[in-house]
């Protein structure tokens, strides 16, 4: 693929189709954080851990549950099938930490541990998701699962991320390009 030809998808939503049934993106929404010649990186927006919350992940790493702040109350989420034990800090702004990947301009990608730090102090990202795991693709792997109709792009919108409710993801980010996501005929937008 010439450099010209390649068009990046980093700081958009992949949404699962319907009949996309590989259950680790079944009805998905992922967020496209890195996307180059070499490859793919996003982590999954909508899959919330059954008890597990962020106060469980700070306990691991020996750090307080933060005072007077919600926070540590927030879901943990399944990111994706690669390294699930690694944790990541999905954050709207890009503060300053140590390893922060930047999406877009308005969303940070953060795996370090003074991200963690920040959070137990309650000085942390005032909209975040934590993570665990991520999605990865490589060379020509997400193209190629383009072509075969398994996902529909939308940009992302930080809203959608960090005020919509989880189970709402999936149909609201298709809304917002005119689609009722549950509506679509299986094999609908090949040519």
């Amino acid at each position: 693929m010439s450099e010209l030809s390649f068009q990046s998808l980093t700081n958009h939503f992949l949404l699962a189709m319907p009949e996309l049934k590989d259950p680790n993106f079944n009805q998905a929404v992922t967020l496209i954080c890195q996307h180059d010649a070499n490859g793919a990186l996003g982590v999954v927006v909508n899959r919330p851990l059954d008890n597990l919350i962020v106060n469980d992940v700070l306990n691991q790493f020996d750090l307080p549950p933060p005072k007077d702040s919600p926070t540590g109350l927030y879901p943990v989420y399944a990111g994706g099938p690669v390294h699930h034990e690694l944790g990541l800090v999905l954050h709207e702004g890009l503060g300053e930490w140590q390893s922060t990947l930047e999406v877009g301009g308005r969303i940070g990608l953060t795996s370090s541990r003074d991200v963690l730090e920040a959070i137990s102090k309650a000085a942390g990202p005032p909209a975040l998701l934590l993570t665990l795991g991520y999605a990865g693709w490589g060379p020509g792997q997400l193209e190629k699962e383009l072509q075969e109709n398994a996902w529909l792009t939308v940009e992302a919108d930080p809203d959608i991320l960090f005020r919509v409710p989880p189970t709402e993801r999936w149909q609201r980010a298709a809304q917002g390009i005119g689609v009722d996501i549950t509506r679509l005929a299986p094999g609908a937008g090949h040519a």
